[in-house]
Order: structure tokens, then sequence, then C-alpha cells
């Protein structure tokens, strides 16, 4: 059960104390979190009863959460990844999606109500993430939770939505007509973006494994390759326009570069920046990969004509309310496979370590 101390209410206007959307305006100086004070396996993770709740800034939005999702970011950060940039930060809370109700906002919020049923993510680089009863977002990284999902649907969506969207849209900025290749189409991101072009009116084509086939035909792709079993590069025909690259191994970046049109997008979700900067440090880390990845651009201008990038969720206000508006057309959905008591934080961490759940899992707050 959660521990919350009430701070002691100031003075304010009837307004900010009266009931708001059927809720009252709520103050929290504690709250229960799962923190994380070193990298390692799942053991590392702790739950604890009283992890402070900062005040907000005026652009912020507390949220009591119901739902957040477990993406593979959080596992990796579990691990150490990024610790060139997170270790110095420890302890630190994991979590980038959530799905709950507006308990409390900043003075300059205006599109978000206390009591609203909202749904949104963080930015990766996020230290106080969402694995915790009361969440703070920027109003940007928030939308309104679509009233056809529950929470805990609302909850696997916006993270990998958003990733997704940052490069069809934001990157190759997809029109309709065109042709996308998903490489990795049967996880989060990928299945979101298949759906996002298929809204959009492209053309998709997607590798992965036999058991999500039939979903990502579902989903509208025009053609789903077992890469487990089918040799992707003889049964694959014609060019895209873009290619968004799930997996990033050197093999997939190759196959991917080799089946677009000239002018067209790669985007691999497998950036070297993180990577780079834990092995060299972020002095001369970040430095390296920006050398890498201009280094890439030039070569595969010149050689094949295209772009190169390395895709990064960030948040994207005009995105999320998109993201919003197809889900409740029932044009986008994440298949939650596994939910997960908050107090079982460690169980669903090793269960997508041993990859015994390869669907998405959502941790549940009561």
């Amino acid at each position: 059960m959660a521990v919350f101390k009430l701070q002691s209410l100031k003075p304010r206007p009837i307004s900010e104390l009266s009931m708001k959307v059927g809720s009252i305006r709520c103050y929290v100086s504690s709250c229960r979190a799962v923190l994380l004070p070193r990298f390692g396996g799942p053991e590392v993770l702790e739950l604890r009863p009283d992890v402070p709740v900062p005040d907000l800034k005026p652009n912020e939005v507390l949220v009591r959460a119901r739902a957040v999702s477990v993406n593979p970011l959080d596992t990796r950060m579990r691990s150490g990844y990024g610790r060139s940039i997170f270790e110095p930060l420890l302890p630190l809370i994991l979590g980038r999606d959530v799905s709950g109700k507006v308990a409390d906002v900043g003075a300059s919020v205006k599109s978000l109500t206390v009591g609203q049923e909202v749904f949104g993510a963080l930015h990766p680089t996020a230290v106080r993430g969402t694995y915790a009863d009361y969440a703070i977002l920027s109003e940007d990284e928030l939308s309104p939770k679509p009233a056809s999902v529950t929470h805990v649907e609302a909850s696997a969506i916006p993270f990998a939505a958003l990733t997704a969207w940052r490069a069809l849209k934001s990157t190759a900025r997809i029109t309709e007509g065109q042709r996308l290749l998903v490489i990795g189409g049967g996880g989060a991101v990928g299945f979101s973006a298949i759906q996002i072009a298929v809204a959009a009116g492209c053309h998709v084509t997607a590798t992965c494994g036999n058991q999500t086939i039939n979903r990502l035909m579902a989903a509208g792709a025009e053609q789903a390759v077992d890469y487990t079993s089918e040799d992707i590069e003889s049964i694959i025909k014609g060019n895209f326009d873009a290619v968004l690259d799930t997996i990033g191994v050197p093999e997939t970046e190759r196959i991917g570069i080799n089946l677009l049109n000239r002018g067209g997008h790669y985007m691999t979700l497998q950036g070297e920046a993180a990577a780079l900067s834990d092995r060299y440090g972020l002095p001369t880390g970040l430095p390296v990969a920006t050398a890498v990845l201009l280094k890439k651009r030039i070569r595969y201008k010149y050689s094949h004509g295209i772009e190169y990038s390395w895709i990064y969720m960030r948040a994207d206000s005009e995105g999320l309310h998109e993201i919003r508006r197809l889900t409740e057309a029932g044009k986008l959905n994440v298949p939650v496979e596994k939910t997960f008591p908050i107090t079982q934080v460690r169980e669903a961490h090793e269960a997508k370590d041993k990859k015994l759940i390869l669907g998405k899992v959502v941790l549940e707050l009561d």
C-alpha cells in the first residue's frame, strides 16, 4: 500500500481548492516508487514507500499513475545502458510510458485539468521515470487518454508510437502511396509504424517472426516475411521510399539500404551515441558518435543516394494527439501480453530478460 505525506496547504484561491472534474487537487510530497540504486539484474530494483515527489515546475503535470509499460529501454538502462549519463544521477526511477489521472498541474498548464484521464511518455533521458504512484511529465508529453481503451492498453502505446511517429512523420515525412519496409515489425515500435503508415495510405512490407505474421497482416501490411525461415532479399520485391530498421545489426542495415530508392530514408533505432559514450565517457564518446553518424550519412549519400538517421523518441504534442486520434478510431494499438502489479516489478523484468514474454508487459498500480 502506498504511503503518502501530505504537504501543508498554503492559502490558495477557492477555485484551486474546489472540486475539479470530479476530483480534488492533490498535494503530495512522497509516494511509492521503484528505485534503481545501482545497475544490474532485476534483483537491484527496490520498491520503496516514501520516495520524494518534487514540486511541479510551471509546465509540469502530476499524474496519479494507473498503469506503466515496461519498455526495452527500461531493462537496458537497468543493466547499465547509458551508464555514462545516468550513473552520476543514481538512484533513479525507470519507466517512460504512463496512463492515469491528473492530480495537479503547474501554473502555466492550460490544456489539462485536475481529474482528467491522460496518457503519455517521458523522453529517453528522464531521471524520474514513471514506475511510481505519482509521475511528473511536462504538458506536451501528455494527452487526454483515448476513451476507447483501458489504462493498461493506453500505457503500452505512447513511447513506442512516438518513436515510430518521429521516424515516419518527422524524419522520412511519409506520404500517401509511398512504400515502407519495417524490419522487425513484430515489436511495439515496428507494429506502431505499420499502423501509422497504413493510416497514412502507404504500402507496407514488414519482416517478423512466424508468430506475428497474422497480426501484421491484419494491421494492414501487404506483405509479412518470416525472417527466421525465409530469405528476405529474394522474397521482397521492388524498392522502398523508407526503411525503419528496429533490429539495427549490420546485416539488416545492409539489406535495408540496398532496398531503398534513391532519395529514400534509412532509419535505425540502434543509434550508437549511448554505447560509444559508455565506452569512452561523455566528453569523448559524444563527439565520436557524432563523427560516426556523419561518416555514415556521407558514405550512404554518395554510394546510394539515400538519407541515413538514428531515431530516438522525442516529445511531440501534435504527434501524441494524432496517436490518440488513431487509437480512438481503432487504427492503432499495441497488444499487451501480460500485466504485473507494481509489487512484482522484479518478476516482470526477469520475464523480459529471459524472453519468457515476447509481447508487451504492463505494470499496474492500485
